[in-house]
């Protein structure tokens, strides 16, 4: 192969360089491997880009050296690998190597690639075809590209390379050696890996090998693998492979602290990412910041109410008191297995509210109506009760029946739901809402996403949320009425 220029990585000088080794990782082995062959490959194959030689960075010398170790019969001794760092760190640049090395080095004769997004996929897909034209041992061997709708392929004399859109990745192939799922993060449900999975059954060495950065609650075969890992690390007998750069907790900012932290989730800081580059991002949502640089796992990606903001306003002595107004809201979710009640107070001789989750209603099937009324009635008695918030999208049924006993309800929807989420959040930034820290409403209220209306104003998206938020919900109902102005005249004109 071709080879030009100097083929040693040189150590940047700066103050922080990303750390080589994951601070999460899998129990080591003392086993051969068969990274070294990856890494000399590589190295000698020139990068289309640079017109140079490939330069693997430390981390993904380790990384090709630990993944790669195999059994006496030389078998991969980590059959499912994962592979978690922050954002723009070189994961794909690995990823494409290491589909070359299974191509032309270990004689891997199927490969499948797929992403949530066929556009991911397609730019590791090109990224290949580039670098295979660019060196012409690769290219000796290549017989032809495919492009069809959901799928690309690269043939060469001995391998096959597919691109498959996530819906369709396994449909018509079987004895697959090498999977390669990117983004893992975005997938909800365990269908696709299963499936994959699946095609490897008559394998003669087969691997699967997860990229992606952190995920949230929803980030179901992510959370999976990592749940898999952190076992096998406590002494489970699982040989999955699990190399996690993430940071520590460390508190946001540009302290010497966070980038120490940073270090840890940013393996080519100093290499290949600037330090300036992470910095410029220091304001953008937290959610975005811990999962994109930090490698920390979240409630919910873009929450509605920042989890500090939320944490700050905690306060676990808070109790309803029985003779003071009571506003309550009930809400249930779209699919009427889950439901609420929520009840608000002010706080005496204060412009604040305190916000306490009363019930909570769950069945597998469909909540009765009926018997959430009848809770929600026995509440309401308990307390100098106002009114009942409700959406008549969501539990119409349910405050229908409290008219007839007395019960004051108030139906919140459209302009006025929106308003209400406004004030709620409103509220929680400047400390004025108060909530005692209970763990389901911080579940509920932490998994809460935006949706925009289309004239700019935005609400609590319950399907979007992928997540129970009833307690989010009616919380902004009852925010509706514990922001109300008690006179005319709530502000100061000087």
């Amino acid at each position: 192969m071709t080879k030009s220029g100097s083929n040693t990585l040189k150590t940047p000088q700066v103050a922080y360089l990303g750390a080589t080794e994951p601070r999460i990782r899998s129990k080591p082995v003392d086993l051969p491997s068969k990274g070294q062959e990856m890494i000399d490959f590589v190295e000698q194959i020139i990068n289309p880009e640079t017109n140079e030689p490939f330069q693997l960075l430390p981390w993904q010398k380790y990384l090709a050296i630990e993944m790669h170790r195999v059994r006496e019969d030389g078998r991969w001794y980590h059959s499912e690998v994962g592979i978690c760092m922050a954002r723009q760190q070189g994961k794909s640049t690995f990823m494409a190597l290491r589909i070359l090395a299974g191509m032309y080095l270990w004689g891997e004769k199927m490969q499948v690639h797929t992403a949530h997004k066929l556009t991911t996929s397609s730019e590791i897909f090109w990224k290949i075809d580039d670098i295979i034209q660019a060196n012409a041992s690769l290219a000796g061997q290549f017989i032809k590209k495919y492009e069809t709708k959901g799928s690309q392929e690269i043939k060469t004399k001995n391998a096959r390379y597919l691109v498959r859109a996530n819906n369709s990745a396994s449909r018509g192939i079987a004895s697959v050696d090498c999977i390669h799922l990117d983004e893992t993060r975005e997938y909800q449900d365990l269908d696709i890996w299963a499936s994959l999975r699946f095609t490897q059954m008559s394998a003669k060495n087969p691997m699967a090998i997860s990229y992606s950065n952190a995920g949230d609650q929803h980030s179901v075969i992510l959370n999976s693998l990592r749940a898999r890992a952190e076992a096998a690390i406590a002494g489970n007998n699982d040989a999955i492979g699990w190399f996690e750069w993430s940071a520590p907790d460390v508190e946001i900012g540009d302290t010497p602290e966070f980038w120490d932290a940073v270090r840890y989730s940013n393996p080519s800081l100093g290499y290949t990412v600037h330090p300036d580059n992470l910095r410029a991002i220091l304001n953008d949502d937290e959610s975005t910041i811990k999962t994109e640089v930090l490698c920390r796992w979240v409630n919910v990606q873009n929450p509605a109410i920042n989890p500090s903001a939320w944490e700050a306003i905690a306060d676990k002595k808070i109790k309803l008191d029985v003779e003071a107004t009571t506003w309550m809201a009930i809400d249930l979710s779209p699919d009427r297995r889950s439901g609420c009640l929520i009840a608000a107070q002010q706080i005496e001789n204060s412009d604040k509210f305190k916000v306490i989750l009363l019930e909570t209603y769950s069945n597998p099937v469909n909540i009765d109506d009926k018997q959430m009324a009848n809770s929600v009635a026995d509440w309401v008695k308990k307390f100098h009760t106002e009114t009942v918030a409700y959406s008549r999208q969501t539990a119409g049924a349910v405050a229908t029946r409290l008219i007839p006993g007395g019960i004051s309800v108030t139906p919140i929807d459209g302009a006025l739901y929106g308003q209400s989420c406004d004030e709620m959040l409103s509220a929680v930034i400047s400390g004025r809402l108060v909530h005692n820290d209970n763990p389901e409403m911080n579940k509920q209220v932490l998994s809460a996403v935006k949706l925009p209306f289309k004239d700019g104003g935005w609400y609590l998206g319950r399907k979007v949320s992928n997540a129970t938020i009833c307690a989010a919900v009616a919380m902004s109902m009852v925010s509706h009425f514990a922001t109300r102005p008690e006179s005319e005249a709530d502000i100061v004109f000087g």
